[in-house]
């Protein structure tokens, strides 16, 4: 994006992945906008959303600039940090070097740093992403959101659901995460590598809300007793990711638009 009077809003609605989106922009270094919106008391987004997009759901962004007839909409966390991505120099440093030397273009030329980051942006959207938010809906159902009345039953479904399906799950990504840092090339202090990149900005919301909401740890499920103990490296690249600069210049952001930050909706 070469031209001067590009302008890019992200549509951040509280308790989603806009956070990590918002992390982005405050990596890119580019000016930005932010379009806040609330959750309604369902916790459903508002419907001011699906004006911009037919699903109204967030992280959303729009791009603008007086060579476009009309604005750029992106939508999927996969889609924007892709976009955004290739779309400003200052984001290079954000995806591996994709090519080995002398091998461009060839099957099994990739670096490793590239291979895990083409497989993770799936990964993240895909298996990660479904898993997590089923934990999350039954999380709600046990909630307060729930009435009194039927809340001993919708806890029950969650229950089952959890130890069933989600549980299981979780303790498979977990596992492969652990591994994918393991065996990170470098130092590995990231999963793709010794160095930042879009997949660390994508794990970052939904890894961050079961930490710092205590989801993790209060679990009963894991094989050495807690989420630490079990996941290591894990626990350790979170807290990282926590202490992020860009990460913490975008809870501030929201802490002076909002007043305080809470990854909670």
């Amino acid at each position: 994006m070469a031209e001067d009077d590009v302008k890019v809003t992200l549509h951040w609605l509280n308790g989603s992945r806009a956070q990590g989106i918002l992390w982005l922009l405050e990596e890119l270094q580019v000016p930005y906008e932010l379009d806040v919106h609330h959750r309604l008391p369902s916790m459903l987004a508002p419907p001011e959303l699906e004006k911009i997009h037919p699903l109204g759901k967030s992280p959303l962004v729009t791009v603008t600039s007086s060579a476009l007839a009309e604005p750029i909409v992106l939508a999927e966390s996969g889609f924007i940090v892709q976009y955004l991505s290739e779309h400003f120099p200052s984001a290079r440093r954000l995806f591996p070097t994709r090519w080995k030397e002398g091998r461009e273009g060839t099957v099994g030329g990739e670096t490793e740093e590239s291979m895990r980051y083409q497989y993770l942006m799936h990964y993240v959207e895909g298996s990660f992403m479904a898993t997590m938010s089923l934990h999350f809906i039954m999380m709600g159902l046990k909630s307060k959101n729930v009435p009194f009345l039927i809340r001993p039953l919708t806890s029950l479904v969650a229950n089952q659901v959890q130890g069933l399906v989600s549980i299981p799950n979780m303790k498979k990504h977990f596992a492969l995460l652990e591994q994918y840092l393991e065996t990170s090339p470098g130092s590995g202090q990231y999963l793709c590598g010794d160095e930042l990149t879009g997949v660390d900005i994508m794990l970052a919301f939904p890894l961050q809300s079961g930490s710092t909401t205590g989801m993790f740890e209060t679990m009963t499920a894991w094989e050495k007793g807690t989420f630490k103990d079990t996941f290591p490296k894990l626990q350790a690249y979170n807290e990282r990711i926590s202490k992020e600069p860009g990460w913490i210049r975008s809870e501030e952001k929201i802490r002076e638009v909002e007043g305080k930050f809470s990854l909670l909706p």
